[in-house]
């Protein structure tokens, strides 16, 4: 099992759609992972829209 300091292959970024989620989505970008498909959009009821932005590693070089 990995511990906590081992970046996963995949992971999903949740949020408001607002400055601070793309900010943790350019942080994730600039780590090295890469966008999977496009995002998921839906509200909250209270007129806010959430985001899901999901974000892969991509295989280092040589690697299956």
């Amino acid at each position: 099992m990995a511990d906590d300091t081992t970046r996963l292959r995949y992971r999903v970024l949740t949020g408001r759609d607002d400055r601070g989620f793309c900010e943790r989505v350019s942080a994730a970008l600039d780590e090295g992972y890469v966008l999977h498909e496009g995002p998921a959009l839906t509200t909250n009821g209270v007129g806010q829209v959430i985001v899901a932005q999901a974000l892969v590693l991509p295989p280092e070089d040589g690697a299956a």
